[in-house]
């Protein structure tokens, strides 16, 4: 029967079930205080178990050993009954040794395969937090970079629209001191006299 819930158990850990499923059951599990109290009754019924695995290996190797032994005197089974008796004894020897081993290994399998796949769930909550703060600090630093660019943008177009409004000023000033030249040159003409500017 124990071997028979490890095995239930082991494939209820390895089903492919949904992360929200499996999270809420692993949370159970690891701290619910009743299933603290059944583990601690299932660990020391492993302990009674592991006395029963040795005392099976021991069995069977004494079982193998009378085996041998009436093979290497050249004694024959006495009959038919005796024959089946000692087949009989070696099948439950070697029996009990695989069912008491197997249930051990598969404690062992079990409780790594728990931890391993708590580790698991931790990792994947741990994930989920980085993504989270990762998402909100790269929102945070793309609002911030797009208003820097605003900035600049706007900075730029006011620099543009002082360049255009020194360049209308230059000429500006341009076509007044080409309008005063001629101005100049008209007056000293109409009153005979020579401007100093215009004797080169």
């Amino acid at each position: 029967m124990l071997l028979a819930a490890e095995m239930g158990t082991f494939c209820i850990l390895v089903a492919p079930l949904p992360y929200a499923v499996r999270k809420r059951l692993f949370r159970f599990l690891s701290e619910s205080p009743i299933v603290a109290k059944i583990a601690y009754g299932l660990k020391i019924s492993f302990i009674f178990v592991g006395i029963l695995f040795v005392d099976a290996l021991q069995r069977m190797f004494r079982v193998t050993a009378e085996s041998d032994l009436g093979k290497s005197h050249g004694q024959p089974m006495q009959d038919v009954r005796t024959e089946t008796n000692f087949a009989a004894r070696k099948f439950y020897a070697q029996r009990n040794v695989y069912l008491t081993g197997f249930t051990l290994f598969l404690s062992l399998v079990l409780t790594r395969c728990f931890y391993i796949i708590l580790d698991l769930i931790h990792v994947q909550e741990e994930y989920a937090k980085l993504k989270q703060e990762t998402a909100g600090k790269s929102r945070a630093s793309g609002s911030s970079d797009q208003k820097t660019i605003e900035d600049l943008k706007a900075k730029l177009t006011a620099s543009e629209a002082k360049a255009r409004d020194f360049d209308t000023l230059k000429k500006q000033a341009a076509q007044n001191a080409s309008e005063y030249d001629n101005l100049a040159t008209k007056y000293n003409s109409a009153t005979g006299q020579v401007s100093d500017k215009r004797k080169d």
